[in-house]
């Protein structure tokens, strides 16, 4: 799972696109959480490429770091929390996280994110 602004907007992530790209083909479940009320359509069907699932906080009524959100997103993956590893640039939304049974992973940059997600994830 992964925070869209801060992860996603960082100014090297194609390189964490193309990551999400490879680990989907070869079968890791991948999840957009974002705080954000929603987005439109065309945001949506763009986001599909890279992501098997989106939550939007203002479309289900809760948002990190409430451990609830997270839950959400894991069943949405058909996956238990303890089988997710969440990356996000707050402390505060990975500690959420935690409490909800995941892997936090903080991110500061995309080669240090891709570098804990390879230990996580390693035939990604």
């Amino acid at each position: 799972m992964v925070d869209f602004a801060g992860v996603l907007t960082d100014p090297d992530a194609d390189r964490f696109y193309e990551y999400l790209m490879i680990a989907r083909k070869r079968g890791v479940r991948t999840a957009l959480l974002s705080n954000a009320p929603g987005a439109s359509e065309q945001v949506k069907k763009t986001m599909f490429d890279y992501f098997d699932a989106l939550v939007f906080s203002g479309e289900v009524g809760v948002a990190k770091p409430d451990p609830a959100v997270y839950l959400i997103a894991a069943d949405r993956l058909a996956l238990p929390a303890v089988h997710c590893a969440f990356v996000d640039d707050s402390a505060a939304n990975i500690f959420g996280a935690v409490e909800a049974g995941m892997v936090g992973v903080h991110h500061r940059s995309v080669g240090e994110t891709l570098a804990e997600l390879g230990v996580l994830f390693p035939d990604q």
